[in-house]
């Protein structure tokens, strides 16, 4: 009995394992040939990666769209043909108050289509809706560097005419007559779709007769307040009467000193030229405004006057014999009296400044002009490196996007 006992305590039999542990061993050995069911940081990781990673895509897509839309800049545009760029030189004066007519190049062509000819040719702008709020015609010529007005103003609706370049999105019939054949052609195509405003203006954002401390047009338009000109229905984007007020042409006097001037300018011809544009109209005894061909006027003040008259108006540009230096100007100092202003329209600086920019706070400003907005430059040809460097190579405080 003692050995049965002795052998059964050196041989115990196993004991036999709780049913719930039974039941987690058969769980276990079922889930061996599987794999793992996946934890909650997996599936952390695996959000995360799918959202860094759909980022990336979007990412890359917004990229490659911006580089196939996006406008071309400095470097990508071809070197101006150095015959187009104007010589450096002072600003010319037709008397102690007179200018250049403006920014704008173009030169004569003996070649182009005819006066009856649409030039819109689709592309840069073709508007589909007639019911834009503003737009902005823009003259220029291929020299000129017009990414600017992509690059800053990206959702304006921009009509950029190339009036040297015949197969240009928008060009010209002709390339003569400075802006006033591009603003002239865009109304003549444009009359029956205008938009409620209309913003005429040159290419170039530098240039000497801005009215701007930096002679910057962007500020210009960033602070054009368009009440102002649904009050008004036409305003001038210049203040300054510097160049073109109080008094700039006297026409009839004028033309009486015709034959004993040293050389014939736009005053001297302005009389007859007056005539033949707004036949049956009396010649104002002054004529007097802001240079220089940049405006803004509304739809109704526009077609206060007929189609057929800026056709007319084009005719008399595409026809005269009077160069681009007279026939640009006699517009110049006739585009107000056109959109139905006096001939003298020489409003307050101070005024103009606040009502058409919102520039209210001005501290000093006299009868010509407010002091630390414009200063006539030496030269009509703005310094290389402008605005950054000045005329004597100083470097200057310029604060604007460049």
């Amino acid at each position: 009995m003692k050995r049965c006992v002795d052998q059964a305590a050196s041989n115990p039999r196993p004991r036999q394992a709780p049913e719930s542990n039974k039941q987690l061993l058969r769980t276990n050995a079922s889930t061996t040939d599987r794999p793992p069911a996946m934890s909650m940081r997996s599936s952390r990781r695996l959000l995360v990666t799918i959202i860094v990673a759909t980022t990336i895509f979007l990412l890359f897509g917004l990229h490659h769209r911006e580089t196939l839309i996006r406008p071309l800049n400095r470097d990508e545009i071809s070197q101006a043909d150095p015959e187009q760029q104007p010589e450096l030189q002072r600003p010319e004066h037709e008397n102690a108050s007179s200018n250049p007519t403006s920014a704008v190049i173009v030169q004569p062509s003996s070649k182009g289509t005819g006066a009856s000819e649409s030039s819109i040719k689709g592309g840069e702008m073709a508007p589909s809706k007639s019911d834009h709020d503003l737009e902005l015609v823009v003259a220029s010529v291929k020299a000129e560097d017009k990414t600017w007005f992509h690059r800053y103003l990206p959702t304006w609706h921009k009509n950029i005419y190339v009036a040297d370049d015949p197969l240009a999105p928008l060009t010209v019939p002709r390339n003569k007559g400075r802006e006033a054949m591009v603003y002239l052609t865009y109304i003549i195509d444009r009359y029956d779709s205008l938009p409620h405003a209309t913003l005429f203006v040159h290419a170039s954002r530098f240039a000497w007769h801005n009215d701007d401390p930096d002679y910057d047009a962007l500020p210009t338009l960033l602070h054009f307040r368009l009440p102002y000109l649904r009050e008004q229905g036409y305003v001038n984007l210049r203040c300054v009467w510097t160049i073109g007020c109080p008094a700039e042409i006297r026409p009839e006097a004028d033309e009486q000193a015709k034959n004993t001037a040293e050389k014939i300018q736009a005053k001297h011809i302005y009389k007859e030229a007056f005539e033949e544009l707004f036949p049956g109209v009396e010649v104002p005894e002054m004529v007097a405004v802001s240079c220089c061909s940049q405006f803004a006027v509304t739809r109704d003040t526009i077609r206060s006057r007929t189609k057929e008259e800026y056709v007319r108006y084009r005719e008399w540009l595409l026809n005269t014999e009077l160069d681009d230096a007279l026939n640009g100007r006699v517009f110049e100092f006739a585009w107000h009296i056109i959109f139905g202003k006096e001939a003298v329209h020489c409003p307050s600086p101070a005024d103009c400044y606040c009502n058409v920019f919102g520039l209210c706070d001005l501290s000093v400003c006299r009868n010509d002009g407010c002091e630390g907005r414009y200063v006539l430059p030496p030269y009509s040809t703005l310094p290389n490196g402008w605005p950054l460097v000045g005329w004597e190579q100083e470097e200057r405080n310029f604060t604007g996007p460049l």
